[in-house]
């Protein structure tokens, strides 16, 4: 390309300012790219190996052409002395990892294109394993800081947290012994019997009389357990959803008038959307919520300031634990206001809902459509049948049910 077909300045300068969409070759490889949305910026083109390969300089607004050109020059010279200079890049992002924080900011991307719900093990890595050993250079974390990390969740209660952080970490350090950053997984000595110990699945179920105590404790204790914990116990317990389907739910998705929550497929852990018809008396509480909101999108917003705008995945059950006299990372424990109550989690509501669909005669192919879950069988493959005024007038009766609970305590 002769000097002439070079790019200039103040035709950089109009292309980008004018959104004038594609790529401008300025010579050598150097390419402007002005993308459809987002911010134009520098490309390199070259070949390596008989491939045609594309690696980005920098944004026009932090390189200029000169320094653009420049950037090409440096690029091309490694070419020529037999280094690519794409793998060159990305040798040097990799040596810029050098804590723990650093290598979970290079892990984190690859749960997220291959993981359904990405965001657990990173809030696990951002309450249990970042605050404990974060900071640390990689090469100077060893098996003895796993077991305290592990020691001090163990500590608090939290046998199953216990297991998931164990967990993760061994991933973690497995990508780093990958990018050959350390050469052995400071917790591969480690096994669940170390943490948590065997995980069984829980068969908890709040009874009557214990979920009736349990709303009596909290409606008594709104300082400690909020009036929109309340209300979001109340919805686990009459609509049976998961937790997050709940805490991450917008007021786009409900119609109150027609008393119908439409959960999308997308936030749906079966992937599967539901219609979830909503009785007058669970349209009351939503309505209070929609008050509470006080203008958010979301029906439970974050009330302090947090990462997410919603109600946090943990907030529930540290809430429920509270009132069991048990708070992580406190060493003065609350009182216990829940007396010999046996201890009970956020996805127990889920199940008591269940139960209680159960013990007021509701068909089991109902209950369990009441719960998003598919049907089995035969019947699963040939019954596409979705239920919804069975499962309105089943889930009404529940929310009369949980009221009266409710009203015996008041009277």
């Amino acid at each position: 390309m002769s000097k002439s077909e070079n790019l200039t300045a103040k035709e950089i300068q109009s292309k980008v300012s004018k959104g004038l969409v594609g790529r401008y070759a300025d010579g050598g490889g150097l390419y402007l790219v002005v993308p459809k949305s987002g911010t134009a910026f520098w490309m390199l083109r070259y070949s390596a190996n008989k491939r045609r390969k594309e690696m980005t300089l920098g944004k026009c607004t932090d390189l200029s052409l000169k320094d653009a050109r420049f950037e090409a020059a440096s690029k091309m010279k490694q070419l020529r002395e037999g280094v690519d200079p794409l793998l060159a890049k990305r040798r040097e992002e990799q040596e810029s990892i050098q804590t723990v924080d650093d290598l979970f900011a290079d892990w984190y991307p690859t749960l997220v294109s291959r993981l359904k719900h990405p965001e657990i093990p990173k809030r696990v890595y951002e309450k249990e394993i970042g605050p404990q050993i974060g900071e640390y250079k990689l090469v100077q974390v060893t098996a003895r800081d796993i077991r305290s990390l592990i020691e001090l969740i163990k500590k608090s209660g939290r046998m199953a947290i216990a297991n998931d952080a164990l967990g993760y970490c061994k991933q973690l350090f497995n990508h780093g012994v990958k990018l050959d950053l350390i050469g052995l997984n400071p917790a591969s000595p480690f096994t669940f019997k170390d943490a948590g110990g065997l995980e069984k699945s829980r068969e908890r179920a709040l009874t009557e009389s214990e979920l009736r105590h349990f709303l009596d404790v909290a409606r008594q204790n709104s300082k400690s357990f909020s009036r929109d914990n309340y209300l979001a116990c109340l919805l686990l317990v009459t609509l049976g959803v998961r937790k997050s389907e709940l805490c991450e739910a917008r007021w786009e998705e409900f119609s109150l008038r027609d008393g119908i929550w439409k959960l999308p497929a997308t936030r749906s852990k079966t992937g599967v959307g539901l219609d979830i018809p909503l009785s007058p008396i669970v349209v009351a509480w939503l309505q209070e919520l929609e008050v509470r909101a006080i203008g958010s999108e979301y029906v439970l917003p974050s009330r302090r300031t947090a990462s997410k705008p919603h109600m946090g995945a943990d907030t529930l059950n540290r809430a429920i634990s509270k009132l069991f006299g048990r708070e992580a990372g406190k060493k003065k424990q609350p009182p216990n206001l829940m007396g010999d109550m046996e201890h009970f989690t956020v996805h127990d509501l889920r199940r008591t809902c269940r139960t209680l669909l159960a013990q007021q005669g509701t068909p089991g192919y109902v209950a369990e459509r009441c719960l998003n879950h598919k049907l089995k069988g035969v019947e699963g493959i040939y019954n596409k049948h979705d239920y919804f005024e069975e499962r309105r007038e089943a889930l009404g009766l529940l929310a009369e049910k949980v009221t009266r609970l409710q009203t015996v305590q008041q009277n």
